[in-house]
């Protein structure tokens, strides 16, 4: 799979948002992250993603799903 030019995929799940800075609006991706299992079944959605410790946070429930 390549680059979502188009943002196709962004808007199907979601994450293609309007977002502001300094009163600015503008169009961009919110950071998120899906878990999805080996059916195409999401499990698990985190969104509005910080990068402290969120890996862990991840692997912790794909641990426990499996």
């Amino acid at each position: 799979m390549g680059a979502d030019n188009e943002t196709d995929v962004c808007e199907k799940y979601g994450v293609w948002i309007e977002k502001s800075m300094y009163g600015k609006k503008y169009w961009g991706i919110q950071r998120s992250t899906f878990l999805i299992d080996e059916n195409g079944i999401i499990k698990e959605i985190w969104q509005k993603v910080k990068v402290s410790g969120h890996a862990e946070e991840v692997l912790k429930k794909v641990k426990n799903l499996y």
